[in-house]
């Protein structure tokens, strides 16, 4: 029986193994890593623009930082924030006028759990993708990439395994979702030592009594914020709903599926 890696102390505990993130970032980015160090709630002192950043796990070789963090809620400023995170691991090195080059490659890794991307203040609409990679290098005209910069930053969603899903990121991304949706009974490539590795640092025999104490009152926690948001956009749903809005305008607007809608559409006409 697995621990669910959408639980924090379960996600921090299987990716400050050291094998484990080196063979994240193997499989993910296709390079060599030999961190110095690993932390977990990170943050930078003094403060970058005085804003008081925190990473779920942090860690650094002596060219390259890795971050890798996990979004459990849906929001629309995912993406905004964790383009933050990733810039403010690059800007924090560039603390002086003299010196503009950040000495160490930047590389973020980001797990959506929740279902859609969502943004709102842009498109109105959701992407629905498993990989998405924003790339810092600089491009020609014609398409031709010029590896100036190299720092990455990787957003996962387990919802969106393709059969063109490439092998190395299907394995970490059925991992997370295995974990989450069967427990019990994992689907999982065992012959990916990484994942074959987190499988055994996250079953619940090999949890300490602490651990599991700490990840059940977190899960409590996170269910009752995750119950909270969720009752913010069936309540705004059921207002627009009642002001006339189609169910196609509703759903872009709140991320709900047109079933949730016709859901509380039924509600409404029990009134």
């Amino acid at each position: 029986m697995l621990g669910n890696l959408d639980n924090e102390v379960i996600f921090k505990k299987a990716f400050t193994n050291k094998f484990v993130l080196q063979c994240l970032v193997k499989d993910i980015f296709g390079i060599d890593f030999e961190p110095n160090r690993i932390e977990t709630e990170k943050r930078f002192n003094p403060k970058i623009a005085h804003i008081d950043l925190k990473y779920d796990i942090f860690a650094e070789s002596d060219e390259q930082r890795i971050i890798v963090e996990i979004q459990k809620v849906d929001y629309d400023y995912n993406f905004d924030r964790f383009l933050l995170y990733h810039n403010m691991a690059i800007a924090e090195q560039q603390r002086t006028s003299q010196q503009y080059k950040a000495e160490k490659l930047v590389l973020t890794i980001v797990f959506f759990t929740a279902k859609y991307y969502k943004i709102f203040e842009r498109s109105g609409k959701t992407i629905e993708h498993d990989i998405l990679i924003s790339n810092s290098n600089l491009f020609t005209l014609g398409g031709e990439e010029i590896d100036v910069f190299g720092h990455k930053l990787i957003f996962l969603n387990y919802h969106y395994i393709k059969n063109s899903t490439p092998q190395g990121y299907r394995d970490w991304l059925q991992l997370v979702k295995e974990s989450i949706m069967n427990p019990s009974k994992p689907n999982l490539n065992m012959s990916n030592q990484g994942v074959k590795k987190v499988s055994e640092l996250i079953d619940y025999e090999n949890l300490s009594p602490e651990e599991l104490t700490e990840s059940k009152n977190r899960h409590a926690a996170e269910t009752i914020k995750e119950r909270d948001a969720q009752k913010i956009l069936n309540k705004t749903a059921l207002n627009l709903l009642k002001l006339g809005v189609s169910d196609e305008v509703v759903s872009q607007g709140t991320g709900l599926s047109l079933d949730e809608i016709q859901e509380l559409r039924n509600e409404i006409r029990k009134l």
